[in-house]
């Protein structure tokens, strides 16, 4: 058994069934052998952002891993590794080395040295002996604390070379939880009892600690508002009582509202990064945050109370707690509070409805996101958006159901394309799930051939394409470049191009196709057919924004 044999089985005992990859990379082989399924992707980042995706829709239970050959292969995967960094995405990436005689030799890539910034970890194998310490090293930092990717360089000439056998054996590495302090947490619930407009701002550490009935529990107990993170979209079901939506750049109109009146500040499974991409939180707040990362404590904003630790294991804390101090029935109904929130809902909606419903041609962006909400069984869908102005039109108006996963949000990094190889990657996590990708025609154009893939692959996921034969909102960015030569204008025939290539291609053109466009694509989906839906739609540079709510009188 050589170095690369070890790896694989290194990866069977962690409990990878595939991998994304693209050649040459001996591992690849070495994976086969042992019964890992190696899927080939188009390209490195389709590769990459299919793990991503899977690793999110296990929670990291199993990890995504990603495979490639030395030099370009490593180049071209920067991309897909920064998107995982940044969105915290539990990642194993196994390139291969160009070998130790040509290693750090320019103009030799070294992985380790250009990856160092954007890993957990990022090690070089360069003794055939340290291969399981390496492997367990690795995935022993994928597991513990804030997720994120870890890089292991496979020298080709050292991982060629035989195990002794007294270095092959290896054990999985079990994840560590742990939990904050009693005395802190016992703070944090007196602070938000006697604060009179708290809210919880719910991140993806929620999703990844499974910790949804107990952040439902905790909001019910004490009677506070929840808002969900663009990560977090699916923590907390949008449809109870005390949900106010997801924080994007776009929200609906009570994130807003309680962005600006609250006065306690309770984030969970969040890193409060600020990122264009979301909502900043005003200024003059009790801020109490909790998460597994204490660097993510008084990074971007000044923190009055840190508890650092698993989100489920702090809020099962908090809910003993808050019983402790006003009994096991907690808090009575506050329906001054519910009838604010469905009331600031139904103005929101009241202006939006027109737009949603609207019967215009083109059809608007707006009208599609409302067919998807009427056409999907929302506990039995995964969906996700793309980057760009599909992310903000769908956000605030796509229901996430009590299925805790049912919406992948994403947006710290905002790479176009990342949606189609993330629905593959969902896909394959979750086969019995109908997995949707809401993208611009832009973004198609990036990873569009992966649409292949899928097919080759036999992975039926549906992509809805709205096309508007242009960069939406860049005639506003550089109206010169638009007006004087057309620079951002684009079109194509994407229906006819998922044809082409192997999928099943819908073109519609009216508001009334879309809803029978959806039922057939699930129904192709149930027969095994990738599917691609093209809408044809006008550009919309309408989003729901309410600035001004930010800084009302508390």
């Amino acid at each position: 058994m050589n170095g690369f044999d070890l790896i694989a089985h290194c990866l069977k005992a962690e409990g990878v069934t595939w991998m994304a990859c693209f050649p040459a990379n001996p591992l690849i082989e070495a994976a086969a052998k042992v019964d890992i399924r190696p899927i080939v992707f188009r390209q490195e980042r389709g590769g990459i952002n299919a793990a991503d995706g899977f690793s999110r829709q296990t929670l990291g239970k199993q990890v995504g891993v990603f495979a490639a050959q030395d030099g370009p292969g490593v180049e071209n995967s920067f991309g897909g590794i920064a998107q995982a960094w940044g969105e915290g995405v539990p990642l194993l990436f196994l390139p291969q080395g160009a070998g130790t005689d040509k290693y750090s030799i320019a103009p030799n890539f070294s992985a380790v040295r250009n990856y160092e910034k954007i890993t957990k970890l990022a090690l070089s194998i360069d003794d055939v002996t340290k291969t399981a310490r390496e492997m367990r090293r690795a995935f022993h930092a994928i597991r513990q604390g804030r997720p994120g990717p870890a890089l292991v360089e496979m020298q080709r000439d050292v991982l060629s070379q035989e195990v002794p056998e007294n270095a092959m054996h290896y054990e999985a590495s079990k994840p560590m939880k742990y939990a904050p302090n009693r005395n802190d947490v016992k703070d944090a619930v007196a602070q938000l009892l006697s604060a009179r407009h708290p809210v919880i701002w719910a991140g993806q550490g929620v999703l990844y600690a499974d910790a949804t009935a107990q952040l439902m529990t905790l909001a019910e107990l004490m009677q506070i508002p929840v808002i969900t993170t663009m990560e977090g979209k699916s923590a907390f079901p949008d449809d109870h009582p005390l949900a106010l939506g997801s924080a994007n750049r776009t929200a609906p109109k009570g994130v807003y509202r309680w962005l600006g009146l609250s006065d306690t500040f309770f984030a969970v499974g969040s890193s409060l990064t600020r990122t264009s991409f979301g909502q900043d939180v005003p200024d003059g707040k009790f801020m109490i945050q909790s998460t597994v990362s204490p660097e993510d404590i008084n990074k971007d904003y000044e923190i009055d109370l840190g508890l650092v630790g698993d989100a489920k294991l702090t809020l099962e804390m908090m809910i003993d707690e808050v019983k402790a101090q006003v009994g096991e029935a907690g808090r009575p109904r506050n329906d001054e509070l519910l009838s604010m929130i469905t009331q600031t809902r139904r103005e929101w909606l009241e202006d939006w409805m027109p737009i949603l419903t609207s019967d215009e041609a083109p059809v608007n962006p707006y009208r599609v996101v409302h067919e998807i909400n009427r056409a999907v069984d929302h506990d039995n869908t995964v969906l996700t958006h793309d980057a760009g102005n599909p992310r903000d039109q769908i956000m605030p108006f796509y229901k996430a159901s009590k299925t805790p996963l049912s919406y992948i949000g994403w947006g710290k990094t905002t790479h176009l394309g990342f949606g189609i190889p993330l629905m593959i990657g969902a896909k394959l996590a979750d086969p019995s799930k109908f997995c949707m990708n809401f993208m611009g025609d832009l973004a198609f154009g990036h990873t569009g051939t992966e649409i292949e893939t899928a097919v080759r692959a036999e992975v039926p996921i549906t992509t809805l394409v709205i096309n508007n034969r242009t960069m939406g909102g860049y005639d506003t960015k550089m109206p010169t470049a638009m007006e004087k030569f057309g620079a951002g204008n684009q079109g194509g025939d994407y229906a006819g191009m998922a044809m082409a290539l192997g999928a099943k291609g819908i073109h519609v053109d009216n508001a009334e196709g879309i809803g029978p466009a959806i039922a057939e694509a699930q129904k192709a989906n149930d027969n095994g057919e990738v599917v691609v839906i093209e809408v044809a739609t006008r550009q919309d540079t309408r989003f729901s924004q309410y600035p001004e709510l930010l800084k009302q009188e508390k």
